[in-house]
């Protein structure tokens, strides 16, 4: 990629950094969650990746440090430290509650063998003689110094390592999962594969060096054009299922919020709101449905002694003889003794007077569970049943 004002890896770069940015904030909440912690280093690696490796950013690193292709050895480096992280995040990713400690000792092993490379790297750079300063052939200009040969191959032979290993990482969990995990998956394993030909590339090109042959289009131009298409599929296969489970997530609580709507003006008189956990346009979906939740349960307490159990055992006795499955015709019965509860403890209201015998214990079912509140809240909006007992009431 003969990219000399360097957009062309500063834009991504700039991409992968606001998408860790976002996930600072998350990071903030939970310090210890290990997960999120692996991503926010991946994408952290990721944004350093693409930042190195441009033209103008080598050109100010061997400028700065007064040592010719002195940025060599970081870029390897860099590139070193992201291939162990994304294994690192394949491990814990992949990992359920009951393999924690394996999974901690694995990242454990790879972080020392990533360590490893990165020193060795180093110590041969710092070996070897590299006098000339090469932004674009360094692997094939080099190809036959000592030391500088060692460090180029050792760092290719550790990126088609971790190449392969997650490769196969990829494929074998992409088997047993569906959806946006899957697809995630089968970007990070093309953008591996997309590494493999990376290596091939370089591998080729420095091997025809020794050849005395000249292939060195295939190490500056065709590697890192792969090379850059590559850790975009890679980042965003790691960050797609984190954002589709979030996106999803916060439409279901929305979706809930509304489903509940019903059911929460049927008992609003009754609510006593004696937990307030905030409103108004900025509040996060989450506390607007613990608050409309909080509020539903204590408008149920409110009039429960006005339950009638002779009432919902009617109702639902007629839904399951009018057809309707067990757990709807329950959700309907459920809403017509609330409904009648709540007309009763109205009237209590403005004349004070005992509930009486025919009131029983709580009877409801459909509140003991999230499904069932929403199963009866519908029932309020759309039921026949509570249709008629209201035109009765």
């Amino acid at each position: 990629m003969n990219d000399s004002n360097g957009l062309g890896f500063y834009l991504p770069g700039a991409l992968l950094l606001a998408a860790a940015g976002l996930k600072l904030p998350a990071l903030w909440r939970n310090p210890r969650d290990e997960l999120l912690r692996s991503v926010l280093v991946l994408l952290v690696l990721a944004t350093a990746v693409f930042g190195c490796t441009a033209i103008p950013t080598l050109t100010a690193v061997n400028r700065f440090t007064g040592v010719p292709n002195a940025a060599a050895p970081l870029v390897f480096s860099l590139l070193t430290a992201f291939s162990g992280a994304n294994i690192v995040l394949i491990f814990r990713w992949s990992s359920g509650p009951e393999d924690t400690e394996r999974t901690r000792r694995w990242s454990r092993w790879c972080n020392i063998a990533t360590l490893t490379v990165i020193a060795a790297i180093n110590v041969l750079f710092a070996l070897g003689e590299a006098p000339v300063e090469r932004l674009r052939d360094l692997d094939t200009y080099y190809a036959r110094t000592p030391y500088i040969r060692e460090m180029i191959l050792l760092y290719l032979a550790a990126h088609t390592t971790a190449a392969v290993t997650m490769t196969l990482l990829c494929r074998r969990w992409a088997r047993e999962v569906h959806g946006a995990l899957r697809t995630g998956l089968g970007l990070i394993a093309f953008g591996y594969v997309l590494n493999l030909l990376y290596d091939i590339a370089k591998f080729s090109a420095i091997g025809a060096r020794w050849a005395d042959a000249d292939w060195d289009v295939l190490s500056t131009e065709v590697a890192p054009a792969l090379a850059s298409v590559s850790a975009l599929l890679i980042a965003t296969g790691f960050v797609l299922p984190l954002v589709a489970q979030h996106v999803t997530s916060q439409w279901d609580m929305w979706r809930r919020y509304s489903q509940l709507r019903p059911l929460s003006r049927e008992l609003q008189g009754a609510t006593r709101h004696s937990i307030a956990l905030g409103g108004g346009p900025w509040t996060p979906i989450e506390i607007r449905l613990t608050q409309r939740e909080s509020d539903i349960h204590d408008g149920i307490l409110t009039v429960s002694p006005y339950l009638r159990a002779g009432v919902r055992e009617r109702a639902l006795r007629q839904e399951l003889e009018a057809g309707r499955p067990a757990d709807e015709a329950a959700a309907v019965a459920d809403a017509v003794a609330l409904a009648t509860a709540v007309v009763l403890w109205g009237r209590a209201r403005n004349t004070p007077q005992d509930p009486g015998a025919d009131a029983a214990d709580p009877v409801l079912v459909s509140p003991n569970s999230p499904s069932g509140l929403v199963r009866m809240s519908r029932a309020l909006a759309k039921s026949a049943a509570v249709r008629s007992f209201r035109q009765t009431a």
